[in-house]
């Protein structure tokens, strides 16, 4: 079985940033060793660069290996620099698992709360997808954007401004889970066989009505899939479980 887990949003330098949370989440994490913990961006709140030191000191606590791409807030007062300095490479990432291929996407836009994978790393993406569907390696794609709009998030304003191409690019290559963040709001959109699941904010009080912060775990193994969210208090709810059909 292979064990990944999906955090998002940390808002480092917001008034509504919660280390106790953070850190509360880290330790759930670590206890559960997975094979793999995806950040999908959204790691500050102004792209700052003392924001970026601090985000990339808590990344450090995470003891499985780590992918981690950029969010808007990221983008912000030339963020993008610091975080290609102080985290790592914003997109072109790749995790290699058993039989499971990772790739992360840059969808931020300096300054700009809409977000864009553009035509380079969209070729990129299906260059990639190709190459693991030629080798029977199941494929998950990260980035901070939903492709699809999140139910119970108001008026829709920052989805991919390229969000059509991308999805076609998606369905057409056959991906099997899109990792997300940036609403705020878990959730999960199965369209034909690919699952296109979004991660609550780990560790701000930006929150809708009752929801807590919160991050999600992907189980896959031989017979099923299994998406759940996962709270700072160690509870746990199943956002969707359905057949594994790669395997």
């Amino acid at each position: 079985m292979v064990l990944i887990v999906h955090i998002s949003d940390f808002h480092v330098g917001s008034i509504s940033f919660q280390e106790d949370l953070l850190l509360k989440s880290m330790d759930i994490i670590n206890e559960m060793a997975p094979d793999v913990t995806i950040i999908t961006g959204d790691l500050t709140e102004n792209g700052y660069y003392m924001e970026m030191e601090q985000a990339a000191d808590y990344i450090e606590m995470i003891k499985s290996p780590v992918m981690v791409v950029p969010g808007n807030h990221d983008a912000r007062h030339v963020g993008d620099q610091c975080f290609r300095e102080l985290i790592r490479e914003r997109y072109g990432n790749l995790q290699i698992l058993d039989g499971l291929k990772i790739m992360g996407l840059d969808s931020s836009e300096p300054d700009l709360n809409y977000g864009k994978v553009g035509r380079a790393q969209q070729a990129w993406m299906e260059e990639e997808l190709y190459d693991a569907t030629q080798n029977d390696m199941q494929k998950i794609i990260a980035l901070h954007h939903h492709i699809i709009p999140v139910p119970r998030t108001g008026r829709e304003r920052n989805v991919l401004s390229d969000a059509g191409d991308i999805l076609y690019s998606l369905i057409e290559n056959d991906a099997d889970i899109v990792l997300s963040g940036h609403k705020h709001v878990p959730h999960v959109w199965m369209v034909q066989n690919t699952a296109f699941s979004t991660a609550g904010t780990v560790s701000s009080l930006k929150l809708r009505g009752k929801d807590p912060a919160s991050f999600n775990t992907v189980n896959i193994d031989d017979d099923y899939i299994e998406i759940l969210l996962n709270t700072a208090d160690g509870k746990t709810s199943c956002l969707a479980k359905y057949e594994n059909l790669c395997r």
